[in-house]
């Protein structure tokens, strides 16, 4: 394999010149930095990442740090940045790196895919952006310049496509400035070949790209065939006492917001949860049916429907296990909390 190919020089000529080199992670690079920062920016937009990745070195500045953290501090920090098994994961791969590596990242392809959320891209992220390791990498912005490239057809989700995307990967990646040329790719991607409007005029590699000879940049990637989400519906019920806190179950860890804090959920309007159907004996009233909230998943749309129920008092033994517990609207704990109960608990404060 040749040293630097055509591609990657010009590739880390652009980089030089025009790609980043400010991000938070790159400063102070590290094997924790970077791969705090790859699992954060999986599916997540670079803007929206940094603070939460900066919040987070300030409450957890190691990976011992991390790993020695309660569960809800992990996940109240990633409140809002979304699809929060990659916190779950976060936590515990954290957890096998000082138990099982004595809080080193291992160096090798094998041992990082040992850790709970990183895949085969991200561990070669973070192999060559922080250990100079050469090792290819093949996010959404790097499939992207790579079947544009090369045209690659067909939607990277299908094996034969993706194994055409990991072979080319494999060839330009150099034996030199891999960590230049891994950060390199991405920012390309990020910022001069868009999924949008490309700006192929200020492309390194316009000149052999064979979609922008044939003026196809649009048609690839492939997209991924769409099929009609499923319509679902559940029903938030709010139990709120006089001082205005309001009762939340923390969630298990498998399914939908794993290991967060939510409301209790019911199908029905007229049934209420099973474990908590005393609390409707000390209702004041009837319930008030707040605004529903739509949320979707990449699986189904899901249609929230928030009752809340003003109870006079709180019966004893109702919040005295581990799941539940009386949350103040205003103040939260610090505890993980979905997207919409946010929303929901933001209009509490409206109805005391």
């Amino acid at each position: 394999m040749p040293t630097m190919t055509s591609f990657s020089s010009r590739l880390l000529n652009w980089f030089d010149l025009h790609g980043r080199h400010d991000l938070p992670w790159q400063a102070s690079k590290t094997a924790y930095r970077v791969w705090l920062s790859e699992i954060m920016l999986q599916q997540t937009q670079v803007q929206t990442v940094i603070p939460y990745f900066e919040r987070f070195l300030v409450r957890f500045p190691s990976v011992e740090d991390l790993a020695e953290a309660p569960e809800d501090d992990v996940l109240h920090l990633w409140t809002g940045l979304g699809y929060y098994a990659r916190a779950r994961n976060l936590h515990r791969a954290a957890k096998l790196v000082v138990s099982d590596f004595q809080g080193q990242f291992p160096q090798d392809l094998e041992g990082l895919l040992k850790l709970p959320g990183v895949g085969r891209s991200t561990a070669g992220a973070i192999l060559s952006l922080a250990m100079g390791i050469r090792a290819p990498i093949l996010d959404g912005n790097v499939k992207r310049v790579l079947a544009r490239h090369n045209v690659v057809s067909g939607w990277p989700g299908t094996t034969k496509t993706l194994n055409k995307l990991w072979a080319l990967a494999e060839e330009y990646t150099p034996t030199e400035r891999v960590a230049d040329y891994t950060q390199g790719i991405m920012d390309l991607g990020a910022t001069l070949c868009t999924r949008g409007t490309p700006r192929c005029q200020d492309c390194p590699l316009t000149n052999t790209c064979q979609a922008r000879s044939r003026s196809e940049q649009g048609q690839f990637p492939g997209k991924k065939p769409r099929k009609t989400l499923p319509e679902r519906e559940t029903y938030f019920v709010i139990f709120q006492q006089p001082d205005g806190s309001v009762l939340m179950e923390k969630r298990p860890q498998q399914g939908i917001w794993g290991g967060l804090w939510c409301f209790p959920e019911t199908h029905s309007s007229d049934e209420l949860p099973a474990n908590l159907a005393i609390l409707s004996a000390l209702t004041k009233k009837a319930g008030i049916h707040l605004d529903p909230i739509k949320h979707s998943f990449s699986h189904y749309r899901l249609t929230i429907r928030p009752i809340l129920l003003k109870i006079n008092r709180a019966p004893e033994g109702v919040a005295e296990v581990n799941c539940t517990q009386w949350i103040d609207p205003q103040e939260p704990n610090k505890i993980g909390l979905p997207a919409p109960v946010t929303q929901v608990l933001s209009t509490l404060v409206l109805h005391q």
